[in-house]
């Protein structure tokens, strides 16, 4: 794969990176676990629209960041990342609906605020890293091209 993500063992390719082993994921895991936390205390706990919205947004990081990872082909890693990378943006936004609304709640969601900022930096990151590999495959494939077509 070219990634670091397979490596040969015994005559046979094995995957020797999960998803699982992301920094990017398992911050976006401890983020959904905070987010769940939060809204299941006090008066937000019985707004269920807000507190399923911004669960689902979390959730959508965690697994989009796991989906992405899982993908072959790079666009596809590209559009997963780029869902979690703008989960990240509605998760924070919806922090601030209930730090706006919910003063018993406001530190907290501050926190998981800037919990979430962290992570997107983390997806963000695996946003350039998927573009270079991107870049350098396109730059090998046309010198491949060039080296293939009669002159």
């Amino acid at each position: 794969m070219g990634d670091g993500r397979l490596k040969m063992e015994d005559g046979r390719w094995k995957m020797s990176m999960k998803f699982e082993d992301l920094e990017s994921w398992q911050k976006a895991r401890a983020l959904v676990n905070g987010v769940y936390t939060l809204t299941r205390t006090g008066s937000l706990a019985r707004d269920y629209g807000l507190s399923n919205q911004i669960q689902r947004a979390a959730v959508s990081i965690m697994s989009n960041v796991a989906e992405g990872f899982e993908r072959v082909h790079i666009g596809e890693k590209l559009q997963a990342y780029n869902v979690a990378r703008g989960s990240t943006a509605e998760v924070r936004s919806l922090l601030y609906v209930i730090e706006d609304n919910f003063p018993g709640s406001a530190s907290s969601a501050g926190q998981l605020r800037t919990e979430a900022v962290a992570v997107g930096k983390l997806v963000t990151g695996l946003i350039q890293s998927t573009e270079s590999r991107k870049s350098k495959l396109g730059s090998l494939l046309s010198t491949l091209f060039s080296l293939l077509s009669p002159v």
